[in-house]
């Protein structure tokens, strides 16, 4: 296992700012994806009876979350964005690819051409999901920058299948809570700042966030129809309800026992 890097980027992030080495790793790397990815959309473009503006809105989301990656660097305390970070950002590629086909023109008749192409790329964002948490151990590349970006990738994803589930009528409109429910703990936050405080690492949070993402790829997958579909999603959006209802009593009991 690798050792961390020294401390040139560590300082940079102690003193607020970001390391020339790290921005140029970032910018090569993010560049790099997103120039393989516009190639990758166009293709795709073909198979999911996508339009053009479908794979516009995907090159302008891809780039909004790598401009957003990119002025989050100093939460990133290493010289190198890394291996893991890099398999989030193609994860990323692929999930605007999915958004594009759930929110814009071409949709739902773009998903419903090509079904099983639109579950493979679920698939596919699913296991490297699973791939970048490793890297970022293996090289002891674990940072706020990292989970972050990994966290929301996850709730996008989550999001555009559960949008998907309710535009093929797999469920009704209540499944969009399950892809909501992040962003609507995310307001809370405003409304309650002892939300704000870190979460502890949790292993039930992430198998749930697995959890969400299988079962609504399995939702999508053609002849799964109501009332399994329905019944599947509806043990997702129960599990998720669970999950953060235990993250948000241990954060109020938290604030209570500080004061």
């Amino acid at each position: 296992m690798l050792s961390k890097e020294p401390s040139v980027a560590q300082a940079a992030v102690a003193g607020g700012g970001v390391s020339p080495a790290l921005r140029a790793s970032a910018l090569i790397v993010l560049g790099s994806i997103f120039a393989v990815a516009l190639v990758g959309y166009g293709l795709a473009a073909v198979h999911l009876s996508l339009g053009r503006d479908a794979i516009v809105a995907a090159s302008v989301l891809l780039l909004f979350i790598f401009a957003l990656v990119v002025n989050g660097l100093h939460h990133h305390g290493f010289e190198r964005f890394g291996f893991a970070n890099a398999v989030t950002a193609v994860r990323a590629a692929i999930v605007s690819m999915i958004a594009a086909a759930v929110f814009f023109p071409g949709v739902p008749g773009g998903v419903e051409s090509a079904p099983w192409a639109f579950v493979a790329l679920v698939l596919v964002a699913l296991a490297l999901d699973g791939v970048d948490g490793y890297l970022a151990r293996f090289y002891q590349h674990e940072s706020v920058l990292g989970a972050r970006f990994d966290m929301e990738i996850d709730a996008l994803l989550i999001l555009c299948l559960s949008t998907a589930a309710f535009l093929l009528g797999k469920a009704g409109p209540w499944v969009l809570l399950i892809g909501l429910m992040r962003y609507g703990f995310v307001m809370a936050q405003y409304v309650a700042p002892r939300l704000k405080a870190p979460l502890p690492p949790s292993f039930r949070r992430k198998l749930v966030c697995v959890v969400q993402v299988a079962a609504m790829c399995l939702v999508l997958v053609p002849g799964i129809v109501p009332p399994v579909s329905s019944g599947l999603s509806a043990i997702a959006l129960l599990l998720l309800a669970y999950s953060f209802a235990v993250d948000c009593l241990y954060l109020l009991r938290q604030a209570e026992a500080d004061q």
